[in-house]
């Protein structure tokens, strides 16, 4: 299931919750359904965190080493 896909039943979802008339028994079926795709929506949220903090680490270790590379003969850092 997509982000997406998830994110549009759990609306859904909390639409039917708010507007009631449900048995008790629906109600907490559709909670605990909704639960279950917040948790997936925050998986994918978690992972594409992750994604993007990696691809951001590699592309500043890259520049560095072109800056390393690029710096001239001497220049110390540290």
């Amino acid at each position: 299931m997509t982000f997406e896909e998830a994110l549009r039943e759990l609306e859904a979802t909390v639409q039917r919750l708010e507007e009631g008339g449900l048995t008790l028994e629906e109600a907490i079926s559709l909670y605990e359904r909704g639960v279950s795709l917040a948790q997936r929506c925050q998986e994918i949220l978690n992972n594409a965190e992750l994604q993007v903090q990696q691809l951001t680490l590699g592309s500043n270790q890259q520049q560095m080493g072109m800056f390393l590379a690029e710096a001239p003969e001497g220049f110390d850092l540290a």
